[in-house]
């Protein structure tokens, strides 16, 4: 899809769920942001402006390519293992297979951004992906913003992530927060009914 150019998923603008509810998690300044599957997408410009450092990991090279060029900056680019690091000031995007990905590569997190990456996995997957996401991430705060519609009218990607499913995946180390339900305008694709739903992932303490 990114070869053809054919990304209808890249919004043209920064995502308003992102802007009116990462805030929420309560980062400190500075704070490195991980954001897993995430393409070229406007909203690791938004956590730069904001003084967030980024990490993202992508598996096109060409989103990897464009992301530098629209920051306008000439990245560092260095192997590691199976992933290569392209890195500038405040962001380091990892390019390569998510599934491959180190935390000792990755780094510190401190909070997890997951707009694109869950929903565009299917259901065997899904178990996979927050396993490992936990795994690399550890338990850091994470805004997660799910699709919900009838996967009968319509498939994905983006695929229908339920609110039990959500808490399945994450209850044994967060606690999940529903903070909204939006309606999409026209429905996915214009053809069903369907919401973006705004979940807030709060660490739980190491007694629970």
């Amino acid at each position: 899809m990114w070869e053809s150019n054919n990304i209808p998923f890249h919004e043209s603008n920064g995502n308003p769920l992102l802007t009116t509810y990462f805030g929420q998690l309560g980062l400190a300044p500075g704070a490195r942001v991980f954001v897993p599957m995430c393409g070229k997408s406007l909203d690791l410009h938004w956590l730069l402006k904001q003084g967030y450092r980024v990490a993202g990991a992508e598996l096109s090279q060409i989103a990897v390519t464009q992301l530098f060029a629209e920051l306008g900056c000439e990245p560092t680019i260095t192997p590691m293992g199976p992933t290569t690091r392209y890195s500038a000031t405040g962001i380091d995007i990892f390019h390569g297979d998510f599934f491959l990905l180190q935390s000792e590569v990755l780094g510190p997190v401190d909070g997890i951004y997951d707009r694109a990456a869950l929903v565009a996995l299917p259901e065997p997957m899904r178990n996979q992906y927050t396993a490992h996401l936990m795994e690399i991430a550890s338990t850091a705060p994470q805004l997660l913003i799910t699709f919900h519609y009838d996967q009968q009218l319509e498939n994905g990607p983006p695929f229908s992530v339920d609110r039990d499913e959500v808490t399945r995946h994450y209850r044994e180390s967060y606690r999940p927060k529903l903070a909204a339900t939006v309606e999409i305008p026209g429905g996915l694709r214009g053809r069903c009914p369907a919401t973006e739903e705004v979940w807030l992932l709060e660490p739980k303490p190491a007694s629970d």
